[in-house]
């Protein structure tokens, strides 16, 4: 839920009125938003994206999002109410109010942000944002890395780390194997590292988990597709070492997962993961076989893998709680908001 800092009213089944609401499809900042059972229909890959019930708001922030299947979609995220009589705004593939005749524009009378999950691809580093050169909305990046390496042009941008919950599971270590958590890593197969999988398979035997992950056979390589994630958590937990072997992704959030149970990380000196992971709460480098002698080192020596997961979970802790993350976003929605009127 989303606390107005002005009027300290939450926003939420009880509240008619509130300043902004952000609400993503997976329900990540608002869980209890009333439904009116109103699909937005045209979305690829059963989309059950739905529009707030009447009353809801009187205003809202637009967020932006990445399907599922890669493809980007404004206006699966966050729909707001314009008026009493039921004329819910969407934020639509041009930033529009698709309801015929509305007035409220969104960009331009209800703020407007969009949330870039990703990395850029393509021509890197001249790549160009979809919303580049805008006046009527802020990009959100959720790494320092991606904000520098995307071309938003004018565009107005911020950067708001993200946040997670603390996993319940606390690391023991006590098999000495390793974990990779991954999706679709034969379709994705360089940018996920998996070609990198068989430099490690000497070291101990690996465990997989994800979505998309149980075609991929190789030895000493067990793997488990699509498990709920408390028993991720539980099992990573069980584990040696994490490795991370992404060469091209924004901030693995199973990285960050697996720092704050307590599992020391390996992995590739990319992307944002080379702040994420300072020296002395990780492994990380560009020369794979640094990253094996680190394998050979955790298996062997397990006080020392206790000692630097130890240290990677202060370190996550700090940085990314969901306090600060749910701070930083309070304050950029009451910002927002706030420079609108």
């Amino acid at each position: 839920m989303f606390t107005s800092r002005r009027s300290g009213k939450r926003c939420g089944v009880a509240d008619a009125i509130c300043d902004a609401v952000l609400f993503d499809r997976d329900g990540t900042l608002i869980e209890d938003v009333p439904y009116n059972g109103d699909s937005a229909a045209g979305f690829r890959r059963g989309c059950a994206c739905r529009k707030p019930a009447p009353g809801l708001v009187t205003a809202g922030t637009v967020v932006g999002d990445i399907g599922a299947d890669g493809n980007r979609r404004v206006g699966c995220t966050l729909v707001v109410r314009a008026d009493s009589a039921g004329d819910v705004l969407l934020a639509g593939p041009a930033i529009r109010a698709v309801r015929a005749g509305s007035r409220r524009r969104v960009g331009r009378y209800v703020p407007a942000i969009f949330v870039e999950h990703n990395t850029p691809r393509g021509d890197v580093p001249e790549t160009r944002h979809p919303f580049a050169d805008r006046d009527d909305l802020l990009i959100v990046h959720v790494t320092h890395f991606n904000a520098l390496f995307w071309n938003t042009g004018f565009t107005r941008t911020a950067v708001i780390e993200h946040g997670i919950p603390e996993p319940g599971a606390r690391y023991s270590g006590e098999l000495d194997r390793l974990a990779v958590v991954t999706n679709e890593p034969l379709h994705r197969w360089r940018v996920t590292g998996t070609d990198l999988l068989i430099r490690f398979v000497d070291v101990a035997p690996i465990d997989v988990y994800g979505i998309g992950v149980a075609g991929l056979a190789a030895p000493n390589v067990e793997t488990v597709e699509d498990p709920p994630q408390w028993r991720v958590h539980e099992e990573i937990a069980r584990r040696r070492a994490y490795l991370h072997l992404c060469r091209w992704t924004s901030l693995g959030l199973s990285l960050l997962e697996a720092m704050t149970i307590g599992v020391p990380v390996i992995g590739l000196a990319t992307t944002e993961a080379v702040t994420a992971v300072p020296p002395d709460a990780g492994v990380l480098s560009t020369d794979v076989r640094a990253l094996v002698d680190a394998a050979h080192w955790f298996i062997a020596e397990p006080e020392a893998a206790r000692r630097i997961g130890a240290r990677g979970r202060q370190v996550a802790l700090a940085r990314y709680g969901l306090d600060r993350f749910l701070a930083d976003w309070d304050r950029l929605l009451e910002e927002t908001t706030c420079a609108s009127r």
